[in-house]
Parts: structure tokens; sequence; C-alpha cells
């Protein structure tokens, strides 16, 4: 789904359990692509588990923009989680070097060299369901779902970070990429996309919380 589109980048809306990248079959990059008819230039990625808001660039040149605006964190990106189980700390930052873990899983380092750095506020939802939003002020790979996970709040149906058991009974993983702030050659933007996919994200409370949130720049 196209969410905008001018003469320089669209934003689009990526599925929750696509790929990305294309490994067996077309990945999202691809699909959108050959939707289009042109050729599109990714300024950053989701994970296969997480749906939400992208950003294509029509062109190098503005793809090259885009990069020097995420390297100087001029992007504003936040996004919602759902987890089973109740944080340490119902709000606040998670600060710490990543490092790799097995079988391609990322951990939280006891260093601060070059630490991911992660703002969230969160509160409850149904019975067991403790709903997040997320500014990750870096762009780490695995950065937030690793973040909740150090929380003790670990996003559910995260089959990576979370109980594995647990994980295989949802009907995705709760990660979206919500909302995007960010000015581009003088002209301010701001985009919002609630989730549509996922039982828990389209549950009643979730969608009255998400009233409170609909402007998540003015929260942080």
């Amino acid at each position: 789904m196209i969410v905008y589109e001018n003469s320089d980048f669209i934003i689009t809306v990526k599925p929750a359990g696509s790929n990305f990248h294309s490994e067996e079959e077309a990945g999202f990059v691809v699909q959108m692509s050959q939707q289009l008819g042109i050729p599109l230039f990714p300024v950053h990625r989701l994970d296969k588990m997480t749906s939400g808001l992208v950003i294509f660039a029509k062109t190098s040149e503005v793809a090259a923009q885009f990069g020097k605006m995420f390297e100087n964190r001029e992007v504003e990106k936040y996004y919602l989680a759902i987890s089973l189980r109740k944080p340490k700390k119902k709000q606040g930052w998670v600060k710490a070097d990543m490092g790799s873990a097995r079988r391609g899983d990322y951990k939280l380092l006891p260093t601060m060299d070059n630490p991911a750095i992660t703002q969230f506020i969160s509160c409850a939802l149904r019975t067991h369901e403790r709903f997040f939003l997320v500014k990750p002020h870096t762009g780490k790979t695995h950065q937030i779902r690793v973040a909740l996970k150090s929380l003790g709040s670990p996003c559910a149906g995260d089959e990576r970070y979370a109980a594995s058991d647990e994980a295989r009974k949802e009907d995705r993983g709760y990660l979206h990429a919500y909302a995007l702030r960010f000015s581009l050659y003088g002209e301010s933007f701001e985009f919002i996309s609630p989730p549509v996919e996922g039982e828990r994200f389209i549950s009643e409370e979730c969608k009255v919380q998400l009233e409170t949130w609909n402007k998540p720049w003015e929260l942080f």
C-alpha cells in the first residue's frame, strides 16, 4: 500500500512476514519496484516480522540525501510493540552497545562505545498485554527487539527473542513501524500508519490507546 508519493520518494507500508530483500522469492523492495515500474532505492529496512512505514527514494541522489539524514538522526521513527510480559520499568531508555549472539541473534553488551539508544513509554492493554510506543534514536539491527527483551518484555510472536513455544502461537510478530517525521529539501513531512494486521493490534483496547498516541513526536 502506498501512503504518499512525490517526485523524490514514496512512503509505503510493508506487511508483516514479508522479507525486505529477496531470498527464495521476490522481496518487498522488488515487489514495490515492479508495482511502480521504476527502480526504487531503499534508505532503511524492516525485519521480516515487522510491518509498517518504509521510505523508498526514487533516485540515487535522493537516497544519498536520506542516508545523510539517517546518519545525522534527522529522521524520527516511532514503533508500536505488544508484549505478553510486564517490563522492568514502564518508560525510559535502553542504552548499550550491541553484539552478535547465537544463531544470528543480537544482545546488549556491558559497554557504551557506540551504543544503541532506545526510548519508550508503555501502558497496559488487555490481560497480560503491554503496549509500547518506541522511539529508536539509533538504527542498529534488531535494536527494538533486543531492547524490549532486555526489559523482560520481548515482542509477542518474536520467535528469536521471546519464548519460542509461546511465540509460535501468535498470528504475527508484534512490532510495527508506526510513524515517520523528517524534512527534505526544506519541506516537512509527517506520516502515521496504524497497524491493520494481527488480532492484538486491531483490538478495541489498542485502537483506543492509539487515539492518545496519534502524534507520537509530542510524547518524547
